[in-house]
């Protein structure tokens, strides 16, 4: 998440305030981008010992910063020079390559087959086989100033999603393989604010502006697989959506001090659906000489937004942040052999949840991080401190 966009800066008063943070595509580390370097976080291990494993001091003013899984490859953008990216090898210290755009980058995404770059209105689709040479130039995009857009984690559905309008929810998903558009989903009716795949490029999540509904739709027919109801308060904004590592749970974050996980049961949306038909096909047989115009009749008077809210789903989990309106990303992941909420905020903080898979509710605080150094003490809410 670039920070700088948005002109939002750490509160802390310290010299290293946070200008990026994003996990990587599988959710073993943490970038960190600030105005005297940039740091990379490992996760795969233990819980109450943070891992930095690289820092670089050199760089400053960073706003972007992108590792390709737990590799050694890495890029960044300063806001020094906003239209130039670097390529970096941590390990050896080298700088690989310098590309240069016509218009400020506003963020950046990277499988291990393709490199996206994403202006206001343009996305550049590098290869990363073959020295970073331009594949294909989306040109002429809607306005885009948010840099939104996902990229699918893996190399056999490498599919990029952006927005399709200003005015509405469309999802273009172009496929950066064959270099040619592949769905146009119309998944919301305002613009959209978050986009995410799962780890396949199966499935897109998607929430837009007004921040109530999720959804999630297939990407090969387009088709809505799932809806869920975030909320019902106005004026929220999603920060950030992100599926496990198996496509079972959805995680979303917002303005709110609340993350809602999701559970995608594609078994239990099939076994009510299979039920419903069944029970809908005897009543209708029973009742069909009785009630059968009546209830064709009255059906036109059932409200359409009602009826949307019957096939909405609410939470299956929930994690309390210490903080709102403080913009974060979130991700879930296993670490300690356990499945774990991790939340990153904009003040340069992880919090770590503990998520219990079968039941669900109220996710505990495990541990809390100060990713960059601070005098200043943790975030308290109430009287109840969440530093662990």
């Amino acid at each position: 998440m670039n920070l700088s966009l948005n002109g939002e800066q750490s509160n802390d008063g310290s010299q290293s305030q946070v200008q990026f943070i994003t996990f990587n595509q599988d959710y073993s580390s943490i970038a960190i981008g600030t105005k005297t370097g940039y740091y990379l976080y490992s996760l795969e291990n233990d819980i109450d010992q943070l891992q930095r494993t690289f820092q670089d001091r050199d760089q400053t003013d960073i706003c972007i910063v992108e590792r390709l899984f737990s590799s050694s490859l890495v890029v960044i953008v300063s806001l020094l020079s906003p239209r130039k990216l670097r390529l970096y090898h941590i390990r050896k210290k080298t700088e690989i390559s310098v590309h240069s755009y016509t218009n400020t980058i506003l963020s950046v995404k990277l499988n291990r087959k393709r490199l996206i770059i994403c202006l206001e209105d343009q996305l550049y689709i590098h290869s990363l086989n073959d020295d970073l040479s331009v594949k294909w130039v989306i040109r002429s995009i809607p306005a885009n100033p948010q840099g939104l857009f996902a990229l699918s984690p893996q190399d056999d559905r490498c599919y990029v999603a952006y927005p399709a309008s200003q005015t509405s929810g469309e999802v273009q998903i172009f496929d950066t393989i064959e270099l040619k558009n592949k769905i146009l989903i119309p998944a919301h009716d305002n613009p959209l604010a978050a986009l995410s795949f799962n780890q396949e490029g199966t499935m897109i999540a998607s929430a837009s502006e007004k921040g109530t509904v999720i959804r999630v739709h297939n990407v090969e027919d387009g088709i809505c697989l799932y809806e869920f109801r975030r909320g019902y308060a106005r004026c929220v904004d999603i920060y950030s959506l992100s599926f496990s590592l198996d496509s079972m749970f959805l995680a979303a974050s917002s303005s709110t001090e609340t993350v809602h996980i999701f559970k995608l049961d594609q078994s239990r949306e099939m076994e009510q659906q299979s039920n419903s038909d069944l029970a809908f096909s005897r009543d209708q047989s029973s009742w069909s000489n009785y009630l059968g115009k009546a209830l064709v009749q009255s059906s036109t008077y059932i409200s359409s937004h009602v009826s949307d809210m019957l096939h909405q789903w609410r939470s299956f989990a929930t994690c309390r942040l210490p903080f709102r309106q403080l913009k974060n990303v979130c991700a879930i992941s296993t670490i300690d052999r356990q499945p774990r909420v991790l939340v990153v905020s904009s003040e340069g903080y992880l919090y770590i949840y503990d998520l219990d898979i079968s039941e669900g509710g109220d996710c505990t605080l495990v541990k809390q991080h100060r990713l960059l150094e601070s005098e200043n003490p943790p975030y308290q809410h109430g009287e109840l401190n969440l530093l662990r």
